[in-house]
């Protein structure tokens, strides 16, 4: 993890994060003096599964993992966080700790905040505290849908969630991403993942190279999707206010 010169200027568009943006302006200023702009690594762990958290980050233009490990070192992934979100939501619940491991899926940037400065902006209530517990209500319908989709769904349908689910958390329609990191993720073999997105790319929905994914066509993407893509993006958009366009 870098840490990236701090810039004395309210976060542009290429630096933005949906909740940063509508958190009210004197809950802003206070906040602004402790936020670190960092360069996150792809595979970087932010937090290990019971290890107590010392900041919650929120992403910009990189994707951060949040999976269940078993003993024997399997995991499955259990939702996705991008620059919708905040990542360390535990936090606020008084926890401190999760069971979960969060993981950089695709590289990029975060803005990080300390644990002791994100418990005094919310300990007393208040409206950040509201939003980011919108937010949380949010991240537990995705994991709820994740846990429905994995047992019911085919196993191409599960790649179009994850695709669609990276792809609005994301700047662009590009994913850096292999088949072995897809096949950890959704806690399949991995020729499984070769096999359902060899048939993507067969009807020219997505391009596969080196570890690339480009979504040519979405909206054939949300056609062959499950039921469970829809119901994250409609409980999402209902419980967070949308960013002021730029």
């Amino acid at each position: 993890m870098a840490l990236l010169p701090r810039s004395s200027s309210p976060p542009a568009a290429s630096a933005r994060n949906g909740l940063l943006e509508v958190i009210p302006s004197d809950v802003m200023a206070r906040m602004k003096p402790f936020l670190e702009l960092v360069q996150l690594s792809l595979g970087e762990v932010l937090y290990e599964s019971g290890a107590v958290q010392q900041h919650v980050f929120f992403p910009i233009d990189c994707i951060v993992s949040l999976l269940y490990v078993l003993e024997n070192g399997q995991s499955a992934e259990i939702a996705v966080v991008g620059f919708e979100g905040m990542v360390g939501v535990s936090l606020l619940m008084g926890g401190g700790s999760t069971p979960n491991r969060a993981v950089v899926q695709s590289a990029g940037r975060a803005f990080r905040l300390g644990a002791s400065h994100i418990k005094e902006l919310t300990d007393k209530g208040g409206p950040l505290l509201h939003l980011l517990l919108r937010y949380t209500q949010s991240l537990i319908t995705q994991m709820s849908q994740t846990a429905v989709c994995n047992r019911h769904h085919s196993l191409e349908q599960q790649l179009c969630r994850w695709l669609l689910l990276s792809l609005d958390r994301l700047p662009g329609n590009e994913l850096v991403m292999t088949q072995e990191l897809i096949a950890n993720m959704l806690g399949v073999r991995r020729e499984g993942v070769t096999e359902a997105a060899g048939k993507l790319q067969r009807l020219n929905l997505i391009k596969y190279a080196r570890g690339h994914i480009t979504v040519l066509d979405r909206s054939g993407l949300e056609r062959q999707v499950c039921e469970c893509y829809e119901v994250v993006k409609r409980e999402t958009d209902r419980l967070l206010p949308q960013p002021p366009a730029i």
